[in-house]
């Protein structure tokens, strides 16, 4: 099988694409993107990963499912391509940023330097059809998230998990919590963010962690700028 994760992903992840559940997952997914409006693109359905490679993963922000409305996904949790309104979510998340660490928010959504710094931005489910939220849940995606959630908390290094809702905080179960750090709280979202995610105070839990563990802390504060790709 030739290599479509271009970095140590591959090598965690590749029994996994042997399997026969996700041989399933992709003949599911050959169908939908023939015959619907599904996101992300598929050549960006594992950006995730290819933006933060496993052995320079220090944190993860784990989200439900990819934003379901036209030009937003691009395969990173709670991010969207430059030129995109800033999702409601994204918005609350730059709201507890600023009062968090006085980080500026920034006028896109665009989530690349946190990647790129380790802050793996995973869903538990990397596709969606057009409007319809969730529609790929169920599918086979969970099964593959979850193991690379379990293999992230396997590693010698420890790892920040930020869980965010009852969907991601259902994941502590795959989660060494004696030698990995685990930040809970509500969820971003307008529905949610008033009952604990405001004042919860991840990102300096964050940082503080990760400085702890003798690693740099993460530079949250995004470019005011970004090239429309």
């Amino acid at each position: 099988m030739k290599p479509f994760i271009h970095n140590d992903w591959w090598e965690v992840l590749q029994p996994e694409f042997e399997k026969e559940y996700y041989q399933d997952l992709r003949k599911f997914l050959l169908n939908e993107y023939e015959h619907e409006t599904i996101h992300p693109n598929a050549t960006q359905i594992f950006e995730a990963f290819e933006w933060t490679p496993f052995s320079k993963v220090k944190v993860v922000i784990l989200g439900q499912d990819p934003y379901h409305e036209p030009h937003q996904a691009h395969g990173l949790s709670f991010s969207v391509l430059p030129g995109v309104k800033i999702p409601p979510s994204l918005r609350n998340i730059y709201k507890e940023l600023q009062s968090d660490l006085g980080v500026t928010p920034v006028n896109h959504g665009y989530l690349e330097k946190w990647a790129k710094q380790g802050v793996l931005l995973l869903n538990s489910v990397l596709t969606v059809r057009d409007g319809v939220a969730y529609s790929h849940k169920s599918k086979g995606w969970e099964r593959l998230t979850d193991t690379a959630i379990a293999k992230l908390s396997e590693r010698p290094e420890p790892v920040v998990f930020i869980l965010w809702g009852r969907a991601a905080r259902d994941k502590i179960k795959l989660i060494d919590t004696d030698t990995n750090i685990v930040i809970e709280s509500a969820h971003p979202s307008p529905l949610s963010a008033h009952r604990g995610f405001f004042g919860s105070k991840p990102f300096s839990k964050t940082n503080k962690a990760l400085e702890a563990m003798g690693e740099q802390p993460i530079d949250w504060q995004l470019p005011e700028h970004v090239n429309n790709q």
